[in-house]
């Protein structure tokens, strides 16, 4: 798959979305699975890149989450005017 990303902003976005999809099937297989010790490395793994990603993408651009909003560099509170993903903060 080829996919072109017109900033720097989208390709993070997609990069955290296939990083979070990865650790959701990996949650899900090691709740059936809970001694599978190549499972939960894997989980381990791509969990913390998931959270760096999502650590870079708020440092960037505005954090995902409110859990992130003390990952910016901001001094205001700037979470409720930054446009969300789904509202062109990609664009």
């Amino acid at each position: 798959m080829n996919t072109h990303f017109s900033n720097e902003q989208q390709k993070l976005l997609h990069d955290i979305g296939i990083l979070d999809f990865i650790v959701v099937e990996l949650t899900e297989f090691l709740d059936t699975h809970p001694t599978d010790k190549n499972a939960i490395e894997y989980f381990n793994h791509y969990n913390r890149m998931s959270n760096q990603a999502k650590k870079e993408y708020s440092k960037k651009f505005g954090p995902l989450t409110v859990a992130l909003a003390s990952e910016t560099d901001c001094t205001g509170w700037d979470w409720a005017t930054l446009p969300m993903p789904w509202e062109g903060g990609c664009a």
